[in-house]
């Protein structure tokens, strides 16, 4: 199998250095950053740089970059890639790519999917990638349609030397919707969370609470700034559910009330527990 990766950042790079642990995958990179493509190579995540006369060869092409750059791309390699190859892109939300690639896949009649491998770090670029990064995580597939089998199928088998644990299969509304929650808040909250003037002197007073809570607020401004606003009505809801619901928690601190913030902690416990089991 011949794999094509674009963008070699933390998720590109990860998904190479995967790929290259089948020997029987060959895998191509490109960067916008030529010195990172060499890099990569130099550490053995790629076999090459990914070349415009590569494209009609692979197998399968993915787009690891933010969600502007996928449609971008498409729009430029759409005239140059197989009919055979599969192509799926890695951003962190769908609506916007699904809308304006799947009718350009259509039209040039080609095989797209979008795509979200679920695993990550709080830091970014090809230096921390890790071949290992999506072994036994969950991988989110947006299909142009839902009734072909042999499709996800070959999907899934493209995707299968990555080592993802399970593959989900969603609408590109449905996809953004959960990952406001799953995802995108957090980030905001731990963001947010981090600028009290008490977190500079946290040191000897803080645990684990701590420093998973904070874990994400160490993020790329650019990329979360941008997937934030493709995402802007999801999460605008979510942040005023939160929003209501701390103004619950001060009200009853404020009063004192400590039947109504019991209440609130409990519902909170046992809601934890109806939705993760724990």
């Amino acid at each position: 199998m011949r794999v094509g990766i674009i963008g070699l950042g933390l998720i590109g790079g990860s998904l190479a250095k995967a790929y290259r642990r089948d020997e029987g995958v060959t895998v191509l990179g490109w960067d916008t950053d030529a010195s990172i493509t060499e890099f990569a190579q130099l550490a053995q995540a790629i076999h090459g740089p990914l070349r415009d006369e590569d494209l009609p060869g692979l197998d399968l092409l993915l787009l690891a970059t933010y969600p502007e750059a996928v449609v971008a791309h498409m729009k430029r390699l759409a005239p140059l890639l197989d009919k055979q190859t599969m192509v799926i892109d890695c951003a962190g939300t769908k609506e916007k790519v699904c809308r304006e690639v799947f009718p350009l896949a259509a039209e040039y009649g080609l095989t797209f999917l979008g795509g979200h491998p679920m695993a990550g770090t709080h830091y970014s670029g090809f230096k921390y990638s890790q071949a290992d990064l999506f072994d036994g995580a969950p991988m989110v597939l947006v299909p142009p349609v839902f009734d072909d089998i042999r499709l996800l199928d070959r999907a899934k088998k493209c995707l299968a030397p990555v080592g993802f644990g399970h593959i989900s299969i969603t609408t590109a509304q449905e996809h953004d919707a959960r990952i406001a929650f799953t995802s995108q808040m957090a980030h905001v909250i731990s963001n947010a969370y981090i600028k009290s003037p008490t977190a500079r002197s946290h040191d000897g007073f803080s645990a684990g609470s701590y420093r998973d809570l904070t874990r994400v607020a160490w993020l790329n401004p650019a990329m979360w700034a941008e997937l934030f606003l493709e995402n802007k009505d999801n999460l605008l809801f979510e942040l005023d559910t939160l929003t209501a619901s701390l103004r619950q928690y001060r009200e009853a601190i404020q009063n004192e009330d400590f039947d109504t913030l019991r209440a609130l902690l409990d519902q909170g416990r046992r809601i934890k527990e109806e939705v993760d089991g724990v």
